[in-house]
């Protein structure tokens, strides 16, 4: 083939596939793109060529390196020896002397849990440890109720929800709550920790702000530890702290993109027991455009006339709360939890949620009890008035009568939480430690004469978006669960018997060293 010929050749190929381009549709529009460009600007043609075939070639290139220079090889006997030398941290630190000493003396409860309670020794006691405020355990009706589900539905829906584990009991009892609370919706978790640490990385992600009380419980921190935004905390119930707090945050956001911004605290405090001025939330989260998600796990069915929270106790309506977690497992004696608030807060959940989208969804028999009881608190308001009563019953042979000890939870709270007076701390110059001992001690003896209580236990430290340990310290405290189950009078006893258990650890301890409180 001579030149000529070779010519001939590569016209005749190119106009083939000239026209074959020009058969393909858009071609005639790409063609007077780059007829256009190239006369307009040359070097952006180029420049869009350059990127194009990187562009294929950072297609085709492996997503990982093929070479092995990177890599030190080694022997069979080196590999031998790095797996004989490595140690595996272990799952769970050792207990200290402190908890191996509680550990031995921890009672043992035979047979059903309720107001009275027998343990392992063979002895009676008055149960108040229990989150059983109702006495719904002892409940025939809810008992039956769940005995029918059970048999109808079996143990558990064995998947996840949105999936195969949705029943028809789910919908009902996410009906029931949203109507009981006045919101559009409701979903509804399988374990009531996993709740509002599940919700708040479902809506908070890097680059967003929650500024949240010092004195959340552990699940909050969890969720915010989750969530990877930037965490301000307000000191313990300040509203006027929280303001400024707020203030800064929009001052310092005035110049940046917009970001979501969110308060984040609770109904009634696991931490201290009192609750937080639902009022000046709702209006400095107006005030300032930020979300309110407020924790009301150990609020809903406790506060309000018929139960129904915080909201109903300060007379809110409960669409003003953007994100409103509450509890399933604690005062309804049922399991799991939930979140109410606008449709879209709720489906948003259903697809974003960790704990609801991974986790197998509630057993129906939880489900039917919580809707079971949450109707008796709604029917029957009186429930709530009993239980009251016998919180009054047991302060008033505690709160004012105790030289000791004074109770931080709300007058409403049945968890009461009692710590140390600070002049006693701070006479006696008792650290934390020395508290928890006091307490166990405390614990120990109220034991001894019948009465089981617990203390509160310590949880980490806070830790600010700067990284450091925030200044919220948990201060060492009796845990006591008040129940209708047992009579005024039976409260008013057990409530002696804890005033004298607490005055008898704290003699003994000091008599040799200090004198009473008040005294020279």
């Amino acid at each position: 083939m001579d030149l000529q010929d070779a010519q001939k050749f590569v016209v005749q190929s190119i106009h083939d596939i000239r026209n074959t381009f020009q058969k393909v549709p858009g071609s005639a529009m790409l063609i007077r793109y780059i007829q256009s460009s190239y006369q307009d600007d040359p070097v952006r043609s180029a420049i869009e060529l350059i990127l194009v075939i990187f562009f294929v070639r950072y297609l085709l290139a492996p997503s990982y390196a093929t070479h092995t220079g990177n890599f030190v090889t080694l022997t069979e006997e080196e590999i031998d020896e790095l797996v004989d030398e490595w140690q595996p941290e272990p799952l769970v630190a050792p207990q200290t002397t402190f908890e191996e000493a509680e550990q031995e003396k921890l009672p043992v409860i035979v047979g059903p849990t309720g107001p009275k309670v027998k343990l392992s020794n063979g002895r009676t006691a008055t149960n108040l440890a229990s989150y059983n405020f109702y006495n719904f355990v002892g409940n025939e009706q809810v008992k039956e109720k769940a005995i029918q589900t059970l048999r109808t539905y079996g143990v558990g829906p064995c998947g996840p929800p949105q999936f195969y584990g949705t029943q028809d009991v789910h919908m009902k009892t996410e009906a029931d709550i949203a109507s009981c609370l006045g919101t559009q919706g409701c979903i509804v978790y399988a374990q009531a920790f996993s709740t509002i640490s599940s919700v708040i990385p479902a809506f908070c992600k890097r680059g967003d702000i929650i500024v949240a009380d010092r004195a959340v419980n552990y699940a909050i921190r969890k969720g915010l530890q989750i969530c990877r935004s930037t965490i301000k905390y307000y000191e313990h119930n300040d509203m006027e702290d929280l303001e400024r707090v707020l203030q800064k945050v929009v001052k310092d956001q005035a110049k940046k993109p917009l970001t979501r911004r969110f308060i984040v605290t609770e109904g009634l405090f696991e931490t201290v027991g009192d609750c937080s001025d639902l009022p000046k939330l709702v209006e400095l989260k107006l005030r300032y455009k930020f979300r309110l998600m407020l924790d009301e796990t150990w609020s809903f069915g406790v506060l309000g006339r018929t139960g129904r929270g915080l909201t109903e106790a300060q007379n809110l309506d409960a669409s003003q709360i953007d994100m409103l977690v509450g509890s399933l497992a604690g005062p309804l004696c049922a399991g799991g939890g939930f979140c109410a608030g606008s449709t879209d807060v709720v489906e948003h959940q259903r697809i974003s949620a960790a704990s609801y989208t991974f986790s197998a969804a509630l057993p129906a028999m939880l489900a039917t009890t919580a809707s079971e009881t949450l109707n008796m608190l709604q029917t029957n308001p009186e429930i709530l008035m009993q239980c009251r009563e016998n919180i009054k019953a047991l302060r008033a042979q505690l709160d004012p009568r105790s030289d000791w000890v004074r109770c931080t939870s709300a007058p409403e709270n049945p968890i009461m939480l009692l710590v140390l007076k600070p002049e006693v701390v701070n006479s006696r110059r008792l650290g934390t430690e020395e508290q928890e001992r006091i307490m166990q001690e405390c614990v120990d003896e109220a034991l001894a004469n019948g009465v089981l209580i617990t203390r509160l236990k310590s949880m980490p430290v806070a830790h600010g978006s700067n990284g450091k340990d925030d200044a919220w310290k948990l201060q060492p405290a009796l845990k006591i669960c008040v129940t209708t189950g047992l009579s005024k009078k039976e409260i008013e006893k057990a409530g002696v018997i804890i005033r004298h258990a607490v005055t008898k650890v704290l003699t003994r301890k000091t008599s040799s060293k200090l004198a009473l409180p008040g005294t020279s």
